[in-house]
C-alpha cells in the first residue's frame, strides 16, 4: 500500500484510495472513483441497488468494507462495457426496455451477470431465485424478468394484451 492508501482493482484498473479501510466499497466507488452505476438504496445490503461483482460474484457494495474488496477484482456496471459494446446482459435489458426509473437496474443487471458467470444456462427458477432479493420500486418486474430470460437464452414472454 502506498503511504496508507488502500489499493483496489476496479474495472481492470488499479486504484490507491486514501480512506479508512472500513469505508463501504460503495462510497469509494461513487465518491472517490466517480462510478455511478452502483446506487445507494438502503445502506443495509437488502435492496441490491449497490450490487457489484467481486471476483465475478454478486456483492452488496454498501456492506463490503473497501479493505475486504482489495483482495479481488471489482467490476461495476460501467466495467461490463468492453470497447464501447454493452455486455449481453446490458443489451438484453435495453432490448426489453426493462428500466422505468432505473434505480434498481444496476442491481438487476449485475445479479443476472453474476448468475451467468456461475451458471451459463440457468433455468427460469434459478433466474427468479437469483433476483428474489433485488427490489424494484416501480414495478417493472415483468420487463426485468424478460430481460433476464433473454440474457440467459430463455424464451421471452409476451405480455397479456401485447
Amino acid at each position: 500500500m502506498a503511504d496508507g492508501a488502500v489499493e483496489i482493482m476496479v474495472n481492470g484498473t488499479r486504484h490507491a484510495v486514501h480512506v479508512d479501510p472500513g469505508t463501504p466499497l460503495l462510497y469509494v466507488l461513487r465518491n472517490d472513483l466517480g462510478l455511478n452505476g452502483p446506487k445507494y438504496g438502503c445502506g443495509l445490503g437488502e435492496c441490491g441497488a449497490c450490487t457489484v461483482l467481486i471476483a465475478g460474484r454478486a456483492a452488496r457494495s454498501c456492506s463490503v468494507p473497501v479493505d475486504v474488496a482489495r483482495h479481488w477484482p471489482v467490476t461495476t456496471l460501467e466495467g461490463l462495457v468492453v470497447d464501447g459494446v454493452p455486455d449481453p446482459v446490458q443489451d438484453a435489458f435495453i432490448t426489453e426496455q426493462a428500466a422505468q426509473c432505473g434505480y434498481c437496474l444496476n442491481g438487476m443487471v449485475m445479479t443476472v451477470r453474476a448468475l451467468l458467470n456461475a451458471n451459463p444456462t440457468p433455468t427460469e427458477a434459478e433466474i427468479r431465485d437469483a433476483l428474489r432479493y433485488n427490489l424494484c420500486r416501480c414495478g417493472t418486474h415483468m420487463e426485468i424478468l424478460n430481460a433476464a430470460r433473454r440474457a440467459c437464452g430463455l424464451p421471452v414472454r409476451v405480455a397479456a394484451g401485447g
